[in-house]
């Protein structure tokens, strides 16, 4: 049997700060790896879900020099699930302003799920700052990605949908956003918290293509379904990208920069029909298909996938020539 390649070894940041970013957001940010290695940018998904120090081993650490942060109202940065002064036009400029402090002149960018999303906004409206792209679980934030993961999901995980909708009054689930926003803005955490756990375990357990109690756990965990489940449900009504701001419309601003594309096969969270538009609208991006995957970072083909494109983009193709 093929012994598939892992994650890089565990390793601690070299420096850590948080950035103050307005009179109410501070982000929290890190570096590790080389000092002076090649700049490589880590952008999490939800959005709202946060980085862990699992992300820093997708990297090779003797060659990356590995920069993370947390968004606005995610993770470590302060305070938890803010919404307000919270878009993506924010979080874009926080990416500008953060590699402006850490005084970098171009990265590789890196984002899976919400942050395929973020990192595609980011490179269309700095595409001079960027080296590159390896993006997984393309979801482009358009009105029919969030239709299919409030209800089409249920195609595939009718019992996690059933949780999931069972949560709220029967008469309220004709708009389960609608219904989970209200509890999820509300000041009392009797009422936002259960919200946010039922939320995050629906997304848990359609992130796997295996079941996995352990992810579905950990989304349930009151800070991570906190953070994930207010800003996706702030962003999902507020925020999507359509129009001028659609993410395909303005891919012409980044054709020329390498890209790599991981997508799982079976990922129903972000199913692959997204993946492959934005494939074939990318000539100069390597579309990398994993057979036996669902969403989630941490399925064992993603792992490797997403190993192996910060590999070959250690030595990128010349601009404007696709990978064979």
């Amino acid at each position: 049997m093929t012994i598939r390649r892992d994650l890089f070894p565990p390793i601690e940041p070299y420096r850590t700060g948080g950035l103050r970013l307005d009179a109410l957001h501070t982000m929290y940010w890190e570096q590790s790896g080389n000092p002076r290695g090649t700049p490589v940018l880590f952008l999490h998904g939800g959005p709202g879900a946060g980085a862990t120090p699992v992300h820093r081993r997708f990297f090779d650490p003797d060659y990356w020099r590995i920069v993370i942060f947390d968004q606005r109202g995610a993770g470590r940065s302060i305070p938890l699930g803010e919404i307000r002064d919270n878009s993506p036009d924010h979080l874009v400029a926080d990416i500008e302003r953060l590699r402006t402090e850490l005084g970098i002149e171009k990265w590789l960018v890196f984002g899976g799920s919400w942050g395929s999303t973020l990192a595609l906004d980011y490179a269309e409206t700095y595409p001079q700052r960027c080296l590159g792209l390896i993006l997984r679980g393309i979801f482009l934030c358009r009105a029919s990605e969030i239709e299919w993961f409030l209800y089409g999901a249920r195609r595939f995980f009718p019992e996690a949908w059933r949780a999931f909708a069972g949560f709220l009054p029967e008469s309220e689930r004709g708009d389960i956003l609608a219904a989970y926003y209200r509890r999820l803005i509300d000041p009392d955490p009797a009422l936002h918290l259960p919200a946010a756990r039922a939320w995050g375990s629906y997304e848990g357990a359609c992130s796997t293509l295996l079941p996995n109690p352990e992810t579905i756990a950990a989304f349930g965990e009151e800070r991570l379904a906190l953070g994930l489940a207010r800003i996706e449900a702030h962003f999902f009504r507020n925020h999507l990208f359509s129009g001028e701001r659609d993410l395909i419309a303005r891919l012409g601003r980044i054709r020329h920069l390498p890209g790599i594309i991981v997508q799982g096969r079976y990922d129903i969270v972000c199913p692959i029909a997204t993946a492959d538009e934005l494939a074939r609208a990318w000539p100069n991006a390597e579309f990398v298909i994993v057979p036996d995957a669902g969403h989630s970072a941490m399925e064992p083909g993603i792992r490797e996938q997403l190993v192996l494109a910060t590999e070959r983009m250690k030595h990128p193709p010349p601009i404007g020539v696709r990978r064979a």
